[in-house]
């Protein structure tokens, strides 16, 4: 962003610019953390991926009330505007995605009962993985409002898709075959679910990032099963 002619205002830019930074970062490490947690039956670990969300939340609240005086004390125009408005609705985004894995990290001592480790767990941590991936990518194209690598955010998306059909295939079968697996089953296909909402979302943040440096919105994508539901 160009430098303004008003000192205060660049800095008050510099530092949502840093809140989001932080934001997206702790959001980032939920996701690793609450996979690993699943991935070792780890209680421990899990927990704190729980309590950690709050900071999350706290830095949403401090991003909405800097916007608001933002637009209240400057009145950006135009391309400042956009940013503006694209940074308040990327936290209320980043904020779900941390409650996405605070929801993973709440399976994980329901799973850890069982001891057991299903074929459609191994599948998870890479789909996780890849999630995981485009929420760091979507951020870095909106602090270098990046089109190209928004673009590219999106297009990642049906690859997580096709992991959470993967996985479904298969734990449908598990429990047809053996429905002791039942209960187990259907907390890995809610983890399952989980990670895709979180491409989706990552995938939302990479689109008003690419309206916020272009003016332009993208192409209606296809929506996945899981923002069907919601």
């Amino acid at each position: 962003m160009a430098e303004h002619t008003i000192k205060a205002f660049d800095e008050e830019i510099d530092t949502l610019r840093g809140l989001i930074a932080e934001m997206g970062g702790r959001a980032e490490a939920a996701i690793e953390k609450a996979m690993l947690a699943l991935q070792r039956h780890d209680r421990e670990l899990a927990a704190q991926v729980v309590a950690e969300d709050k900071r999350i939340d706290a830095i949403e609240a401090e991003v909405e009330k800097l916007v608001i005086q933002i637009i209240a004390l400057r009145a950006p125009m135009a391309n400042d505007l956009r940013d503006v408005i694209a940074a308040l609705k990327i936290v209320a985004v980043v904020e779900r995605i941390g409650d996405y894995a605070k929801n993973i990290a709440k399976r994980v001592p329901i799973i850890a009962v069982n001891k057991r480790t299903l074929e459609p767990i191994s599948l998870l941590p890479s789909m996780g993985q890849v999630a995981g991936e485009m929420v760091q990518d979507a951020l870095n194209a909106f602090a270098a409002r990046d089109p190209d690598l928004a673009v590219a955010v999106v297009e990642r998306d049906t690859v997580v898709d096709d992991f959470y059909n993967s996985v479904f295939r298969t734990l449908v079968t598990y429990m047809v075959e053996n429905p002791k697996t039942i209960s187990e089953c259907a907390h890995l296909l809610f983890v399952a679910k989980n990670i895709e909402r979180i491409g989706d979302q990552a995938t939302n943040v990479a689109e008003m990032v690419y309206y916020a440096a272009t003016g332009n919105s993208l192409p209606e994508r296809e929506r996945g099963p899981s923002e069907i539901e919601e």
